[in-house]
């Protein structure tokens, strides 16, 4: 069972179009993509499935590029609701997650990490997920001083 990991330095780096390209690229995996934020977006539930492939929201991009399966993961405190993620995902053998977040609440076969944009500072969750990175992938204007 393959788990990616895909996090990012900040926001609009590029995190959404690497796992879009990624779910793209092996379709043969049937991907379950899951998006782990600490905004509600509207949402009441922790976790929420999104059902309509388009452009306008991050999951339903997810769809679009060929997921199998997308849901938002809302982490709003520090006790992660992955009981509630596990029982809506069930048995499927290949996930992919975008989130910085919860780096250390899983065990990924692949971590990579999005450095994006000109900004010199990082999201703080972004420094704990370069400890687990095993690849980065550099986007927009972004020096190599990470």
């Amino acid at each position: 069972m393959p788990i990616i990991l895909v996090g990012g330095s900040g926001r609009h780096v590029g995190k959404t179009s690497l796992v879009c390209g990624l779910i793209a690229a092996l379709p043969e995996f049937e991907w379950i993509a899951v998006k782990a934020t600490s905004h509600a977006h509207g949402e009441r539930d922790a976790v929420w499935e999104e059902t309509a492939a388009g452009q306008g929201t991050d999951t339903a991009r997810y769809l679009a590029a060929g997921a199998r399966r997308a849901f938002l993961l809302t982490v709003t405190d520090a006790k992660q609701p992955f009981a509630a993620i596990r029982a809506a995902i069930g048995t499927s053998p290949n996930l992919i997650f975008e989130s910085n977040r919860i780096a250390g609440e899983l065990k990924p076969d692949l971590c990579i990490g999005v450095l994006g944009g000109s900004e010199i500072e990082s999201k703080p969750s972004f420094a704990t997920f370069l400890d687990r990175a095993d690849a980065l992938v550099i986007t927009g204007d972004r020096e190599l001083g990470v």
